[in-house]
């Protein structure tokens, strides 16, 4: 129903933004990491948005990446996972990071998140990874600029994510010779030498 909105930013908090289109406050429910990557309250933004209709309610989810936004759809599709199950799972990681969690088996790290258990993670994992791994070797969260980023910028952008400098991941991505086709083995290698 509503693709995307544009106005103003009014006021954020832990999970949510409220933006002014027109006169109108339109309140979404949005990940930390969409919430740290909009601008200054007053500031013009656009966002892309998902309606999810309920028997009492209709709530409003934003997204400043499409990447993100599709992720979000996925993980609703998986049986027991709603949207602040959804939500809680990318304010966790970026978009790409989840995906490559996801296409790499990872129970633990998934099981980590806030309502996420083992089973859950379990779940997402055999629901979801066939799909996301499916799209010519791009991670659906790789880059806003769409399926044409390599894994250095996969990967990069999964660590910024996770909460990592760009100082920190160029260093750790340093020395790496396993070949600049495979972006799992590059985020092990740059885990492995940030301590992660």
């Amino acid at each position: 129903m509503f693709a995307f909105i544009r106005g103003r930013l009014v006021c954020r908090d832990a999970a949510s933004a409220v933006i002014d289109v027109n006169g109108i406050g339109f309140r979404l429910g949005m990940s930390t990491l969409a919430l740290a990557a909009l601008g200054a309250e007053g500031s013009e933004t656009t966002i892309h948005t998902s309606l999810i209709v309920r028997d009492d309610s209709l709530q409003l989810y934003g997204f400043i990446d499409p990447c993100e936004q599709e992720l979000f759809e996925r993980l609703l599709g998986v049986s027991g996972i709603g949207p602040k199950v959804a939500l809680s799972a990318l304010s966790a990681f970026s978009a790409a990071s989840l995906e490559l969690l996801i296409v790499e088996e990872d129970v633990k790290r998934l099981s980590g998140i806030p309502g996420i258990g083992k089973k859950t993670a379990q779940r997402i994992i055999l629901e979801l990874r066939g799909t996301l791994s499916g799209q010519q070797g791009s991670p659906v969260g790789g880059t806003s600029a769409g399926q044409g980023a390599g894994p250095a910028a996969q990967v990069t952008e999964a660590l910024l994510g996770m909460g990592f400098t760009s100082r920190e991941i160029g260093l750790a991505m340093q020395g790496y010779d396993g070949g600049a086709t495979d972006a799992a083995e590059l985020l092990r290698f740059a885990l492995k030498r940030l301590g992660g």
